[in-house]
C-alpha cells in the first residue's frame, strides 16, 4: 500500500480579489506520480508555489507526512524533503555539470582557511549519482550549457534525488522539448518514481502525463475539474477533459449553426 508523503485538502489561495486556487485537493504517495494538468491560468503555478514554500495557502490544509504545515520559505520545504525543479532550471550555463550538480554544497578537503573544493570527489559523486539514475554523460567537466534541454532536466532530477528529496515537483519539464527529448525526461521521471519518490508532474500535455502518471488532477481557472486514478480515466477522456470537451462540442454546434446561416444568406 502507498504511503502519503504530501496531501492538500481544499487548498485555497487569493491575491487581493483574485482567486488563484479554490478548494483543490490531491495526494502524493511514495513511488507514484501525481500529474497536475491545465492550460495557462489554470492555477498550476500557484499550486507549485504553495507546495514549494514560495507562498502560503489561505484556506484548506497542507499535510506533509500526515502533519499540517505552513512553509514560510522554499528552504523549509526543502528541509522537509520537497524539491522543486522549475522550467527555467536553476543552473549556471558556463559552469561544469558537476559544479551545477552541487551548486553551493560542494565537497571540501582541509580545514578552516585551508579548506578547498574537492574536485575529484565532486566529479566522482556526480558521475555515480547520474549513472545511478541511468544518465551516462561523457564528461562531467563540460559546461552544463552544452547539454540538451532534456539532459539538463535529467541532471536537475538526479541532483534532487541525490540530496535526499522525498517529493520531487517538476514544473513543465517537457514543455520546451521535442518528442525524443521529452521521452528521455519522462524516463527519468519514472526512474525517480521507481526509487520510491513521490513525484508531482506539472504539464499541459496529457500525452506526456498519461504514460507515467498514477493520478491526474485537472485544474481550470484555479478550481479542480476532477481527480482521477489511472484506472478511472483513459488517455482519450483525459485529453477531452483537458480540451474542455463539452465546451468544444458546444462551440462546434455553434459554428455549424453559423455556417448554416451563411449558406442561407448566400
Amino acid at each position: 500500500m502507498s504511503s502519503s508523503l504530501l496531501e492538500v485538502r481544499g487548498i485555497g489561495k487569493t491575491y487581493g480579489s483574485v482567486i488563484a486556487l479554490k478548494d483543490v485537493s490531491t495526494v502524493v504517495n511514495a513511488g507514484e506520480v501525481t500529474c497536475v494538468l491545465g492550460d495557462n491560468g489554470a492555477g498550476k503555478s500557484t499550486l507549485i508555489k504553495v507546495l514549494a514554500g514560495v507562498h502560503r495557502h489561505d484556506a484548506g490544509e497542507f499535510l506533509v507526512d500526515g502533519s499540517p504545515v505552513r512553509f514560510s520559505s522554499p528552504r523549509e520545504a526543502l528541509d522537509r524533503g520537497i524539491a522543486t525543479v522549475y522550467q527555467d532550471l536553476a543552473v549556471v550555463p558556463l559552469m561544469s555539470v558537476w559544479r551545477n550538480f552541487f551548486l553551493g554544497s560542494e565537497p571540501t578537503v582541509g580545514f578552516g582557511p585551508f579548506r578547498f573544493i574537492d574536485r575529484r570527489k565532486g566529479r566522482s559523486v556526480t558521475r555515480t549519482a547520474l549513472a545511478g539514475m541511468g544518465i551516462d554523460l561523457r564528461d562531467v567537466e563540460q559546461p552544463v550549457g552544452t547539454l540538451s534541454g532534456g539532459e539538463r532536466q535529467c541532471v536537475a532530477i538526479a541532483r534532487a534525488v541525490h540530496f535526499g528529496a522525498k517529493v520531487l515537483i517538476l514544473d513543465e519539464p517537457t514543455a520546451a522539448l521535442g518528442v525524443k527529448q521529452a521521452g528521455v525526461v519522462l524516463k527519468y521521471v519514472a526512474q525517480a518514481r521507481d526509487r520510491g519518490l513521490g513525484v508531482v508532474l506539472i504539464t499541459h500535455n496529457p500525452h506526456h502525463a498519461y504514460p507515467v502518471g498514477d493520478r491526474f488532477l485537472l485544474l481550470k481557472r484555479g478550481r479542480a475539474l476532477g481527480t482521477y486514478e489511472k484506472s478511472q480515466i483513459s488517455l482519450e477522456e483525459l485529453t477531452r477533459q483537458m480540451a474542455g470537451g463539452a465546451e468544444l462540442e458546444a462551440l462546434a454546434h455553434e459554428l455549424r449553426g453559423v455556417e448554416g446561416d451563411g449558406g442561407v444568406g448566400g
